[in-house]
This record gives structure tokens, C-alpha cells and sequence, in this order.
């Protein structure tokens, strides 16, 4: 998706996106250190599968100790 700095307001840089709603993100300067205002950039943004399965074991496994201590 590509999107537009709009304004630098501080460490944090405003994009305009290029969608018909003209949605705004705020993100983290350091996330975009060259942008400048009217710059054109593409966001792209991919999902972790690894990393959410990890979560969820993470998760379950916490859940499950918490359980476990709760009814022993």
C-alpha cells in the first residue's frame, strides 16, 4: 500500500494512505528516518505465522501453569 508523509510532528511521522477513505497512520519516526513531508512510500506489512504459533503455545502454556497452580 503506498501512503504519503503527510507531516512530521515531533518522532512521529503522519501518513496519509492512498485508499479511498484517505485513512491517516501515526507511526514511530524511527520506523521511516529519511522520511521528509511529501515523500511517497510503500507500506507493506506481512503476517508471522512462526511467530503467532509461538505466541499461542506461549500462551496456552502460561494458561495452563496458571491452572494448574490455581487448583493444586
Amino acid at each position: 500500500m503506498k501512503a504519503v508523509v503527510d507531516r512530521i510532528e515531533e518522532n512521529i511521522v503522519v501518513l496519509a494512505l492512498c485508499d479511498k477513505n484517505g485513512s491517516i497512520v501515526r507511526l514511530p519516526f524511527y520506523l521511516v528516518p529519511d522520511a521528509r513531508e511529501g515523500d511517497l512510500v510503500d507500506l507493506l506489512i506481512t503476517k508471522d505465522e512462526a511467530g503467532t504459533t509461538a505466541k499461542r503455545e506461549n500462551s496456552r502454556e502460561m494458561i495452563y501453569k496458571l491452572d494448574k497452580k490455581h487448583f493444586l
